[in-house]
């Protein structure tokens, strides 16, 4: 398939996803508990925890109180206490609860991406002043909690895709049917791909995508290629290539 039809399927298929049906219990993605809210902070919980079948996470999800990010530190740790996901105990669950609302009474979570993004427009130097600032607020230190929130690495040269937080970032940034657009100070044309096995599998048969290993250099390489079709919004394809895969379409 030519470039030219790959870019006609996609916008096609991004008009046919923009719709707020695309996500329901039906069709389980973790932005369906996190438009409920329309919290920075509750969606961030949503995106840290979106790895593994989609109905399990959204099951999980449906089963945190995220009013314990406005509760004192004690209660949080004994309303959790039982809760758990996947590579998570109940101790980094907790954790998660414990740093954000922490975080809330230093400064909100997309001014600290800002500080980062702002200097060269960059969304990846905006994850690594948040990724530090997150783990200094609370210093919980376990093989569940780096997993997942990650860390900063040494180069992005060696970096995994942080697909979950780009996706996050999607979120928050572009604003339609799906995506919540809930912070003004990042531009959405500065967005990086929110690359998992879907999208990496399905970006690579359409031709957007010739590297062969799953990483940030991969990520880079298909929003560059997205811009291409639409330079000020490249990351609105994501869902679309998303669903195009999951549901084997192409």
């Amino acid at each position: 398939m030519t470039l030219k039809k790959v870019k006609i399927l996609l916008d096609e298929e991004v008009i046919y996803r923009n719709k707020s049906s695309e996500i329901s219990l039906d069709k389980p993605d973790p932005l369906l508990i996190a438009s409920q809210y329309k919290d920075e902070s509750v969606a961030l919980i949503c995106a840290l925890f979106a790895y593994g079948n989609a109905r399990l996470i959204v099951k999980f999800l449906q089963s945190l109180d995220f009013s314990l990010l406005e509760a004192n530190e004690k209660n949080i740790k004994q309303t959790l206490s039982t809760h758990y996901y996947r590579f998570q105990n109940s101790d980094d669950v907790s954790a998660i609860f414990i740093a954000l609302k922490r975080l809330k009474e230093i400064d909100s979570i997309e001014d600290i991406f800002y500080k980062g993004y702002k200097k060269e427009e960059n969304i990846l130097e905006g994850l690594w002043e948040f990724i530090e600032t997150l783990k200094k607020v609370y210093p919980h230190k376990s093989r569940g909690y780096d997993f997942l929130v990650g860390s900063v690495p040494k180069k992005v040269s060696a970096a995994g895709t942080y697909k979950r937080y780009m996706m996050y970032l999607r979120w928050m940034v572009r604003n339609d049917a799906l995506d919540m657009g809930l912070w003004t100070k990042i531009d959405k044309k500065d967005l990086l791909m929110p690359l998992d096995t879907h999208t990496f599998k399905v970006s690579q048969r359409l031709g957007l995508l010739k590297r062969k290993t799953y990483d940030m250099k991969a990520a880079i390489e298909v929003t560059q290629r997205l811009r291409k079709f639409d330079n000020s919004d490249p990351i609105k394809y994501d869902f679309a290539l998303y669903r195009l895969g999951q549901e084997k379409l192409q």
